[in-house]
């Protein structure tokens, strides 16, 4: 389990999804394409976060499976 609060965004996806990151995500686009959602300590309440801005936004599979829906 993370300890660690990290940086977490939100960017489009080629399917015009909403995908949530961290900042070492691998597969991230560009982060001045991104929008900066805050530090947390989990993909959970990033995702939560997301949410409230964007209703379909979901987890990014790479990095944070356990928020991926689908």
């Amino acid at each position: 389990m993370n300890y660690t609060k990290q940086k977490y965004y939100v960017s489009v996806g080629i399917n015009g999804d909403y995908e949530v990151h961290h900042e070492h995500c691998t597969v991230i686009p560009a982060l001045d394409t991104c929008k900066l959602l805050g530090e947390y300590y989990s993909c959970i309440v990033a995702v939560a976060e997301a949410i409230k801005i964007y209703p379909i936004a979901n987890g990014c599979k790479t990095c944070s499976p356990k928020c991926h829906i689908g």
